[in-house]
């Protein structure tokens, strides 16, 4: 296969943070245009410099983001919604790059945020898919703890990972939210606490579920002079993969698509899985961060709960892993699940985040995983990012 055009001259810049709330009767529109406003505030460009826009929300409907020109005033020359769930972050990334590169656009928002009433997830799952709908929901199954039950059920039995394996992700990320200011979850976590919560799905238990709620997560993809001509701290974009239905024939999924592209992410940024400071991993349930360790190429396929065991995944640790708490500590706001980790490895490699910096973070890994079937999560998407002093 032959490798790609790298993203040379690509960078990442202004990441922005719509605190989160647990419940909201806002629409997604006032959610995503508070994370517009707040790359507008931040980088002081006029809403007329910015002439690309990448759009993912589950609560827009009816609207999409040709609605959203509009609705927000502005008028870009290359416009996408990316409908991929928690992957929809490095799609839009890798999108928005490749048109900066060619000159499509100069300066594109990626943008993703979610409402949630108190409601609204039971009605995100009873018309999530047509195959929720004819599948999955009519037999009692709807929503993702009974299928990540099933895949962790079934991941435990082939290679031998614990409960104590899942907490110890579970325990290491709550560490790192209580010093993240926007974390909704702010009381300490211990694996006592993990092992003794109650089972929502077997065996899923309470604290390997994302808490779903309302907010909303947005940066900017320019030219490098770009940012440089406008004084914004801003990171490289080394490389990026995606795939969507790898695997098909597996008859359980216990590997995703990174596993098919992994070479090639890590040719196109020159460097190695012990060159990585710090990972975020798309983490809606501590099975699936287990599998991109080893789909990424940090560890072989069932090692993975060995990993876990020889390493400290908090801020402190030797293997700095979801800084900000991750959307299990944080909470899961949606589509912005999948910007989570672009935007929070924003801050560390530019030496911007709050109490929960990684010292020292020159490269980072982000990972998105998204749109659960039964047995299965149809897309996966990657990128490394480098600060610029690297």
């Amino acid at each position: 296969m032959a490798r790609r055009c790298n993203y040379e001259g690509v960078v990442l810049t202004t990441p922005v943070t719509v605190p989160y709330e647990r419940f909201s009767d806002r629409a997604a529109h006032h959610w995503i245009g508070r994370a517009l406003r707040g790359v507008l505030d931040a980088s002081l460009l006029e809403k007329s410099a910015i002439d690309g826009l990448a759009v993912a929300s589950f609560s827009l409907a009816p609207d999409n983001a040709v609605g959203l020109t509009q609705h927000f005033g502005f008028s870009p020359r290359w416009l996408d919604h990316v409908p991929m769930g928690g992957a929809s972050g490095i799609v839009s990334l890798r999108r928005a790059a490749r048109a900066v590169q060619s000159g499509d656009a100069h300066i594109i928002a990626c943008v993703a945020g979610d409402t949630n009433p108190r409601d609204g997830f039971r009605n995100l799952l009873r018309n999530f898919s047509r195959f929720s709908q004819d599948a999955v929901y009519p037999y009692g199954a709807a929503g993702p703890n009974g299928s990540f039950a099933f895949l962790t059920d079934h991941y435990m039995r082939k290679f031998g990972a614990t409960r104590e394996d899942f907490g110890k992700i579970s325990v290491s990320q709550r560490a790192n939210a209580l010093l993240y200011p926007h974390a909704l979850m702010k009381k300490r976590l211990s694996l006592d606490d993990y092992l003794g919560s109650r089972m929502i799905s077997d065996p899923v238990c309470l604290f390997d579920c994302v808490m779903p709620c309302a907010g909303a997560e947005a940066f900017l993809v320019m030219r490098e002079e770009t940012a440089k001509a406008q004084g914004l701290k801003y990171v490289h974009l080394r490389s990026a993969i995606e795939r969507h239905n790898a695997f098909p024939n597996d008859p359980v999924q216990e590997k995703g698509g990174w596993a098919m592209d992994r070479d090639e992410l890590w040719a196109m940024a020159s460097c190695r899985p012990g060159d990585i400071d710090l990972v975020q991993t798309y983490d809606d349930y501590p099975v699936i961060v287990m599998m991109q360790f080893e789909d990424l190429g940090f560890c072989g396929k069932g090692e993975a709960k060995d990993f876990v065991r020889s390493h400290d995944l908090t801020i402190y640790g030797d293997f700095p892993h979801n800084t900000s708490g991750g959307q299990l500590s944080v909470g899961q706001a949606g589509a912005a699940g999948g910007h989570l980790g672009i935007v929070e490895a924003l801050r560390q490699l530019t030496a911007s985040a709050a109490e929960n910096q990684v010292k020292n973070a020159r490269r980072g890994l982000v990972s998105g995983f998204g749109m659960i079937n039964y047995d299965r999560g149809l897309c996966s998407g990657a990128a490394i990012l480098e600060g610029a002093g690297a």
